[in-house]
């Protein structure tokens, strides 16, 4: 590996066996995108990051293992994902209820909860969140 300038981490879920999962998704070309809270930029006060951003992909050693870089960045209600967006999540969701259940889980979840500061945070239709499209244009490991 070349010696490069840090970049900025790209961290799917928390640290363990989701995150295993989509890093996996991730370096086999199944995942191409990801959804976030738009709450959580607020709270960490972290500007949107911008379509061509480079980032380091984190496993849950903390270790880099892919550089990836931005295609696309939306900011939509959550009643409005697709079931492209669902698909390229590369989680297995045959449709978007299953793909927004699963999210759900996630987001009501105590990291998320507890992470946002708020431990009754909830989701509904409304719920402001940023659709992320990425390629990968290196693998690290």
């Amino acid at each position: 590996m070349e010696n490069r300038e840090p970049l900025k981490p790209f961290l799917l879920a928390f640290p363990g066996p989701l995150r295993d999962r989509l890093v996996a998704a991730v370096l086999s070309g199944a995942k191409v995108s990801t959804s976030g809270l738009l709450a959580e930029y607020e709270v960490e006060k972290e500007e949107l990051p911008p379509v061509g951003e480079r980032s380091a992909l984190i496993d849950s050693d903390g270790r880099e293992v892919a550089v990836v870089e931005l295609t696309e960045v939306r900011v939509l209600p959550l009643g409005s994902v697709d079931e492209r967006h669902a698909r390229d999540e590369g989680e297995g969701h045959t449709s978007v209820a299953e793909w927004r259940a699963a999210h759900e889980a996630f987001w009501h979840g105590e990291e998320m909860r507890e992470a946002l500061g708020d431990p009754l945070f909830t989701v509904d239709d409304g719920t402001m969140i940023v659709a992320e499209r990425f390629r990968v244009v290196e693998r690290l490991v």
